[in-house]
């Protein structure tokens, strides 16, 4: 027999009288066969806020009995925020956003809060929470954003409890915590930041939400390895993770590591100027060098899908002489592991030797590349380094290379093809028989038809 937590008491669903024993009629209301099992839970948060801690015992039903809830959106109107979360903040979820000091979460918040205050279907208030500024903080922002908060109600604390009794009494339809590392509740301790506290607080603050018509948002501090810091289940308790990013110049970008609400392919692009956060619409050239004549060594185009949208990259390689005993590969935009791979591949069916040669290898734009059509030009890239052959310019490769040196096909091929053509390139490789490009199959084919040899 399974033990039970907490004290028994009967409650009649019709009045709510509530006594120690079962008992066939409710003495308060008479009705018959009304008085339910219930268990007196000090744990139970939610209840307890409204003055009681009886909890009605949960009893399993049928799924098929269910009625699921249709999925609404809060639409934050700022397009490329909207297309990494799906379409818009989904109502009844929660979401974090990781991102290094100094990166733009605040601003991208400030911005969110009054494009949603400004949207005239959405008439309830917004909750700024911020424990890292204060008031006057974050109206200098807003007015140096030129923003219009007159919907945004502003709360600066640390403590959990002040929190869950303004949303209680404000009941917003958007809450912002900032950050979440920063809250803390006295039943946890009173040191934020750890791991008992991350997890008491972000579960409170999460079942909030689920039982309301709100979307919540936290932001969240990373490690120096770029993940977020905390523990695990702080991902696994939200909806939607998201990963903001920038490269070394004023360049921004989002990227949904989970989603429940969407696909995790979509990568918004963001330009950090004096008056904020500028979506950044029509990025295809942007991760791309123009050169008309010729193009150092080293250097190969591709076309990669991020979501719906094709971007063309430009990947860049180099390979020196080993500076220490053995040879090492320094990527940080694609993966170490990937380059070796493709590495080996070339010396093994092309016979290019990289004994004693370090590579290095980096995508301008400071994009990060995941997807297995990269692998050709990537080969490419790599070996024309290592030759101090240029790839002609205006060529585009596409394609997954196998560690047999096959040239494999990949998904939406068509649509990538269309792009680099519309953006100039005339002689574009791919592994299927196409009209706007050349078949390739193999890696050894495809130096041929690239160099000439």
């Amino acid at each position: 027999m399974s033990k039970k937590s907490g004290s028994i008491i009967y409650k009649c669903s019709s009045c709510g009288y509530s006594q120690p024993r079962w008992l066939g009629r409710c003495p308060d209301c008479g009705e018959w066969n009304s008085l339910e099992e219930c268990i007196i839970d000090k744990n139970a948060t939610t209840p307890a806020r409204q003055g009681s801690n009886v909890v009605e015992k949960i009893k399993p039903v049928s799924l098929e009995s269910v009625t699921p809830l249709e999925t609404s959106r809060l639409i934050t109107n700022i397009s490329e925020f909207d297309r990494v979360l799906g379409g818009g903040a989904t109502k009844r979820s929660a979401i974090l956003i990781g991102g290094e000091p100094g990166i733009g979460k605040s601003t991208l918040l400030i911005q969110t809060a009054a494009a949603i205050s400004q949207n005239n279907h959405n008439n309830g208030k917004i909750l700024y929470i911020s424990g890292e500024e204060s008031a006057s903080q974050l109206k200098d922002r807003a007015n140096r954003l030129k923003l219009n908060v007159g919907k945004i109600e502003v709360l600066c604390t640390l403590r959990l409890e002040d929190i869950l009794d303004a949303l209680d009494k404000l009941n917003p339809i958007f809450v912002i915590v900032d950050s979440i590392q920063t809250v803390y509740s006295v039943e946890a301790g009173i040191i934020p930041g750890t791991v008992t506290q991350l997890n008491y607080c972000a579960n409170d603050l999460v079942r909030w939400v689920k039982e309301r018509e709100s979307a919540l948002i936290m932001t969240a501090h990373v490690t120096k390895e770029g993940t977020i810091a905390g523990p695990k289940t702080l991902e696994h308790l939200v909806d939607t993770v998201i990963s903001f990013e920038r490269n070394n110049d004023d360049i921004r970008f989002l990227h949904a590591q989970k989603n429940r609400f969407g696909s995790i392919d979509e990568l918004g692009i963001f330009n950090m100027t004096e008056n904020g956060l500028i979506p950044v619409n029509s990025p295809a050239t942007m991760f791309i060098t123009e050169r008309r004549e010729t193009q150092p060594a080293g250097v190969c185009c591709t076309a990669v899908f991020e979501g719906n949208r094709v971007f063309m990259v430009e990947i860049q390689a180099l390979t020196t002489p080993a500076k220490a005993a053995i040879s090492r590969v320094f990527s940080e935009k694609i993966e170490s592991s990937r380059v070796s791979r493709i590495a080996a591949i070339l010396e093994k069916r092309v016979g290019v030797k990289f004994l004693g040669q370090d590579i290095y290898v980096n995508v301008a734009g400071g994009i990060r590349l995941s997807e297995s059509a990269i692998d050709a030009a990537l080969a490419i890239a790599i070996y024309s380094a290592r030759t101090d052959v240029s790839v002609p310019v205006g060529t585009a490769i596409i394609g997954e290379l196998s560690l047999a040196g096959e040239i494999r096909p990949v998904p939406k091929t068509k649509q990538r093809c269309k792009t680099a053509i519309n953006l100039g390139f005339n002689n574009i490789y791919t592994p299927e028989k196409d009209t706007d490009s050349t078949q390739v199959t193999d890696i050894k084919t495809l130096i041929h038809s690239v160099f000439g040899k």
